[in-house]
């Protein structure tokens, strides 16, 4: 039997919540959340399988997208075994090295996708600003260095985060406030000062996720430079409808982001379901909605996937 609140020297274990205060309850969520991701897999699978079959489709945009749903996809997976083991098996003790293995997985994602959407204002940038020479600036060469480039510089930026947690004693409770383990969380139970992982947390939130939401900006400030200097009306409207599917993009996983940040940092008043519902938004709502948005928004992928399934329906 699991004790809730035992006290160790150092815990070789947390436990995780589902619903806070409502363990009962979790079951109910199992059905929602097994939507949630099959609908993510389903999604950002179409959108990979349709840029690879349709030759019109490799171009520079369009694989920066493939990056932007495999980072997705990804994301998902790493926080699938804990939710699983929660609302569906009800078992909600974690061992620590799982814990911190989640942890690290799921921030170095997160500054991943980061990455990937000002790589992806970059293309849009260059695509407005320099059209005649957009694919021969933006080869597949080029964007592979620039998709290693911003792995490495992920990987690179959370690899202290387990360090960090590994050398806090946890001697209270061992209870985390989510369903999967997060840096900030998992540090509030220490029994020991956590100056330095509050120090490095900012510091990555200000010079690393600041810093992309600062150049996203400025690379929208010269997109609208550029195009309020066309003489067309239809062809200003046409230049930023291109860029309509990032910039929901970019409020999907920014807004979470910022509301989750403040939640941890200014809302330790609010009731813990707040703290889980900000939580649970951030990791599991863009993932599903970035497919989604693009096919909607994007008429290539849109006239593509219609395409594929009147051919199948054709074919029964």
């Amino acid at each position: 039997m699991i004790h809730f609140n035992r006290s160790l020297g150092n815990h070789h274990s947390f436990i995780l919540t589902g619903i806070p205060g409502m363990p009962d309850k979790n079951p109910w969520m199992a059905f929602p959340l097994g939507l949630l991701y099959t609908l993510t897999l389903l999604g950002n699978g179409t959108i990979l399988t349709v840029i690879k079959v349709d030759q019109s489709l490799h171009e520079p945009m369009y694989y920066f997208l493939s990056i932007l749903a495999m980072t997705d996809v990804s994301l998902s997976v790493s926080t699938l075994p804990s939710m699983l083991s929660i609302f569906w098996f009800n078992v909600p003790e974690i061992a620590f090295d799982a814990c911190i293995t989640q942890m690290f997985f799921i921030h170095a994602l997160g500054e991943l996708e980061s990455g990937v959407l000002v790589s992806m204002a970059l293309d849009r940038v260059i695509a407005i600003r320099d059209p005649l020479h957009y694919a021969s600036i933006l080869t597949p060469h080029v964007i592979g260095k620039i998709g290693i480039a911003v792995l490495i510089r992920a990987v690179c930026v959370v690899f202290p985060v387990p360090f960090l947690i590994k050398r806090l004693p946890f001697c209270g409770s061992n209870v985390l406030s989510h369903s999967y383990c997060l840096h900030q969380d998992a540090m509030r139970l220490a029994c020991a000062s956590t100056r330095v992982n509050s120090l490095y947390g900012l510091i990555i939130v200000i010079f690393t996720l600041g810093l992309d939401v600062l150049l996203i900006l400025f690379s929208y400030v010269l997109i609208l430079q550029t195009v309020l200097g066309v003489a067309s009306r239809v062809e200003r409207l046409k230049a930023l409808n291109t860029c309509l599917s990032h910039i929901c993009a970019v409020l999907l996983f920014y807004v979470p982001l910022i509301g989750v940040t403040m939640v941890h940092r200014f809302g330790k008043h609010l009731s813990p379901v707040v703290h889980t519902l900000m939580a649970n938004i951030y990791l599991l709502l863009p993932p599903v909605l970035n497919p989604i948005v693009y096919s909607v928004k994007t008429k290539q992928i849109r006239r593509r996937i219609i395409h594929v399934f009147q051919r199948r329906k054709n074919t029964v």
